[in-house]
């Protein structure tokens, strides 16, 4: 990776887009140090300390801006959702897979209404956090005739919304740049920074925690090793493929002779990616969403926090089956063993010792189900096994907490890894493609 850095450096075009990429950062965090100043950001962090996944996520993937109460408070988590949902929803509504078929204007078409649903969600989702704070007493007057009211009035409330939303079309717009001018995908690049910056800041508040405690020194040099260890795990099953060998027949056309050759269909372990603990969290938040935010001092929100809530045992059960369904799900959109066979079948190839046709459609069908079946199990250790460790080195069983659980998730690990190798991939890419082009001058 240093190696590739070098390289990408000494070319000129690269070099002006890492700097636009950097540029860019540092607007957006920027932003997420910008108050808004209708919350108030001690009563707002009192909020988070006591609160459930939902708050605990945002706060993760916006870098603690939300919990600080700042412009970007809402981050690039809309735009996520909405992504999300487009990607489900071009699966079952027909205009919408014709749309996707349709080249760059069918994608334009789907990346502006992909823009409106984010917009909508932003909204939803700045509604219920602004009533949340509001019933927290987070929200302070900002106008004079408003001073000395109990909660505050319906003109600070929709201020706040109209804020929180600017903040996240903001981020958006942000991401959508680094996207077209800089390297790699915005979207991620944001959520791969916010990550970074809450871990470092959760570490750094862990060192000052320790005081004279120096024996706490050793939970925080056991954490960073399990980090690494993780990180090392991740990057080996990342790079982990099952390969197919694929033989193409002879055929003469004309004078000229094609074909011959021997290639592999590449099958990766964990060919999903980070998606399937996206959506198994999401679904299981979505309940705690809507209970803290309208139900929280009902006798329901205090059953469903005490059986079904985050750290119950029923939660980590339902986690992991939502995350093996969901891997056979992401596996069955990315690879289509019909599809896969028709082509190797259209050009002459067969895999050796499988008829073409059904029979190799099956087969790849069997030998990607297995697959999956391991990333599935992968995808439930990174889940479940480092938050118990995370808490453990954190002191959260033993009367202290140094914070140190809430600065990397499952999903944060697996995010920050798949960005970073995403990263080098992009980079390296880029400058063969530069090396192609000297070339051909």
């Amino acid at each position: 990776m240093f190696e590739t850095l070098k390289n990408a450096f000494k070319t000129k075009e690269i070099r002006v887009k890492i700097f636009l990429t950097l540029l860019l950062v540092v607007v957006y965090r920027i932003g997420c140090y910008i108050p808004v100043p209708t919350l108030d950001t001690q009563a707002v962090q009192s909020i988070f300390s006591s609160s459930v996944d939902f708050f605990g996520v945002l706060g993760m993937i916006t870098g603690g801006s939300m919990a600080n109460a700042t412009l970007f408070a809402l981050g690039i988590l809309p735009f996520i959702n909405s992504f999300i949902i487009m990607q489900l929803l071009t699966l079952v509504i027909p205009a919408l897979e014709r749309m996707s078929k349709e080249g760059e204007e069918g994608r334009k078409k789907i990346t502006q209404i992909t823009r409106i649903v984010a917009i909508v969600l932003a909204v939803i989702q700045a509604i219920g956090i602004v009533v949340t704070l509001n019933n927290g007493n987070a929200i302070r007057p900002i106008f004079a005739y408003e001073e000395g009211s109990e909660t505050a009035p319906i003109l600070t409330l929709a201020i706040t919304i109209v804020i929180m939303v600017a903040g996240s079309t903001m981020v958006m717009w942000l991401s959508e740049r680094i996207t077209e001018y800089g390297i790699g995908n915005g979207t991620s690049i944001i959520i791969f920074i916010g990550i970074l910056s809450s871990a470092g800041t959760s570490i750094a508040n862990a060192l000052k925690q320790v005081g004279n405690e120096w024996t706490y020194i050793w939970n925080i040099i056991g954490y960073i090793l399990v980090v690494v260890a993780i990180l090392t795990f991740i990057v080996f099953i990342d790079g982990s493929e099952r390969r197919i060998t694929v033989q193409y027949s002879k055929q003469i056309k004309g004078n000229k002779m094609y074909g011959g050759q021997s290639t592999y269909i590449p099958i990766r372990v964990n060919g999903s990616g980070v998606m399937p603990i996206i959506f198994a969290s999401s679904l299981l938040m979505f309940p705690q969403m809507i209970i803290q935010l309208f139900f929280s001092n009902t006798s329901a929100a205090s059953w469903y926090a005490q059986y079904m809530g985050s750290n119950t045992p029923v939660y980590y059960v339902l986690l992991a089956l939502l995350i093996l369904g969901f891997s056979y799900f992401y596996a069955q959109i990315q690879f289509n063993p019909e599809d896969v066979s028709k082509n190797i079948q259209q050009y002459g190839g067969f895999i050796p010792g499988i008829r073409a046709g059904k029979p190799t459609s099956d087969f790849l069908r069997k030998i990607n189900n297995r697959i999956t079946l391991f990333g599935a199990v992968f995808l439930m250790i990174i889940a479940l096994v480092p938050t118990f460790i995370f808490l453990a080195l954190s002191g959260s069983y033993s009367g202290y907490d140094l914070g140190l659980a809430n600065s990397f998730s499952a999903t944060g690990l697996l995010i920050v890894v798949s960005v970073a190798l995403e990263l080098n991939k992009q980079l390296e890419s880029q400058i063969m493609m530069k090396h192609y082009k000297g070339f051909l001058k």
